[in-house]
């Protein structure tokens, strides 16, 4: 990669992030080019030329948040096996639970603003589908099908509905002043998991 190229990539990134954080601090009403130039030390006009339009930002914003979220929720570096039961699946996903909400709250907040404008945004909608297919879904429905899953699409989506549940309720729900221990979402995984692979 030339310099220039990292150069274009690292400021990409940068408007990107900012946008995301822009999101989860102020709304979509907070979001605009001016804001993000400004929250990012750029130059007046840098957010426009990487990105011309809302949308074009909007679209930036959920390509970045995909990869962002990819590296907190990825799965475990050892895929399960159809010994290992549902433990070894609920510990990965509760350590990678427990990691988003401690730390990376912030990325569910801005999700949560994007998914709603995605409903509105069809060209919004479709680049959202793709980049949670290729993030989570396709990793999710790898896992349950190495666990032993016997039907792991459908699986995988109960499980994408768990933690999607846990997530909103403890960022923006009921439940948004506490985190479950490792420990409590581990139990409540192994449950769920245990209903759907047996054992």
């Amino acid at each position: 990669m030339s310099r220039s190229t990292a150069r274009a990539t690292a400021r990409g990134e940068l408007i990107a992030d900012t946008a995301i954080d822009l999101l989860a601090e102020r709304g979509l009403r907070g979001l605009t080019h001016r804001a993000v130039d400004e929250a990012a030390g750029l130059p007046q006009g840098s957010t426009s030329n990487h990105a011309r339009t809302r949308e074009a930002l909007l679209e930036a914003a959920v390509r970045r948040l995909a990869v962002r979220e990819a590296r907190v929720l990825g799965p475990a570096q050892r895929m399960p096996g159809p010994g290992d039961g549902p433990g070894m699946p609920a510990e990965a996903v509760a350590l990678a639970l427990h990691r988003y909400l401690t730390h990376h709250r912030h990325l569910a907040v801005a999700r949560y603003e994007l998914a709603l404008e995605a409903t509105r945004r069809p060209a919004l909608r479709a680049i959202y589908d793709r980049a949670g297919t290729a993030a989570f879904r396709e990793p999710l429905v790898a896992m349950m099908a190495a666990a032993g899953s016997t039907d792991p699409e459908r699986h995988a989506l109960s499980l994408i509905a768990w933690c999607d549940g846990v997530m909103f309720s403890c960022t923006a729900g009921s439940y948004h002043s506490t985190v479950p221990t490792p420990e409590e979402l581990r139990a409540g995984l192994e449950e769920l998991l245990r209903g759907m692979l047996g054992g």
